[in-house]
């Protein structure tokens, strides 16, 4: 009865396996995009025309200062199909949630930011949360001051997510949050050094973050950092790169898009004219390869 029982569980591990190597997880990720207008517009359409399985935005959701009377507008206005439930007016929500923000500074200038936590249903606290979604298991982290819980790398938010990488099975970790822990000097912000975690050490395959307004891929500690801002707000001029910088644009405004299965994970940088501008994959080995094709 035990080697009936073994056989059927190494069965059923292996069907898990095959599975996750073949289906595709296709997200979008958008940053600092919450202003309506014509460019947050066309961002919207460009990622709506890659049929996303899930959206997840690297936060300033809703400018310029996280207001209920603006929420809806910035964000359910071109979103509203992924996100649920949907209670705004401007057509029907998904049927199942589809939309996974993370908090960004402009959605915690109203107190608390209770109206981004009153519109959105998400796991967890809200602030910070995790969910698993085919072969990746993302982590979206506040690393915002305001967050009660911390943003030290001692603080009860990162021990929360030590914890939750470690005992995470997913071949693919991903953990995004607004303020870029590494960043070539911008004319508007610099690394948020506090933000600076051990992510290689704790797990993490990739680290997503946004809040400069330009696009920027690194690698740090065997891994790669993406700041992510160019989803709608105003474009910052682009600056001289530091060392572990690898691509650098503000040319136009764009969103990245992803695809994942359980041996390798592909992303584009794309503008809304069409335009790529980075792409590459992350193979089981561990490196990034560069080019349409990944080679």
């Amino acid at each position: 009865m035990r080697f009936l029982f073994a056989l059927l569980f190494w069965s059923a591990s292996l069907c898990c396996q095959l599975y996750c190597q073949d289906s595709v997880l296709r997200f979008a990720v958008i940053g600092d995009y919450g202003k309506a207008g014509a460019n947050e517009a066309a961002v919207a359409r460009l990622v709506q025309s890659w049929n996303p399985d899930l959206i997840i935005t690297v936060g300033d959701n809703n400018y310029p200062r996280g207001s209920d009377t603006t929420i809806d507008q910035n964000i359910g206005q071109y979103y509203h199909q992924f996100i649920h439930p949907y209670r705004g007016k401007f057509g029907a929500g998904g049927t199942v949630n589809r939309f996974y923000p993370s908090l960004g500074n402009h959605d915690w200038y109203t107190p608390g930011a209770k109206p981004y936590l009153e519109y959105f249903t998400l796991p967890g606290n809200e602030r910070y949360y995790e969910f698993r979604q085919g072969p990746i298991h993302f982590f979206a982290l506040d690393s915002d001051k305001h967050e009660p819980d911390g943003k030290s790398d001692t603080s009860i938010q990162a021990r929360w997510l030590k914890e939750r990488l470690a005992e995470a099975a997913a071949p693919w970790k991903i953990v995004y949050f607004h303020h870029p822990p590494y960043l070539s000097s911008g004319i508007n912000h610099q690394p948020d050094t506090a933000m600076q975690w051990p992510f290689t050490a704790w797990g993490a395959s990739v680290v997503l973050a946004g809040h400069e307004h330009v696009y920027e891929r690194l690698h740090v500690e065997g891994i790669p950092y993406f700041v992510n801002g160019l989803g709608g707000a105003n474009i910052y001029p682009e600056r001289a790169g530091v060392p572990q910088s690898q691509v650098r644009f503000s040319g136009a405004h764009a969103a990245m898009l992803m695809e994942a299965t359980g041996v390798e994970l592909k992303f584009w940088c794309i503008t809304v004219q069409g335009d790529t501008i980075d792409s590459g994959r992350i193979g089981v080995e561990e490196r990034i390869h560069h080019g349409d094709e990944g080679e």
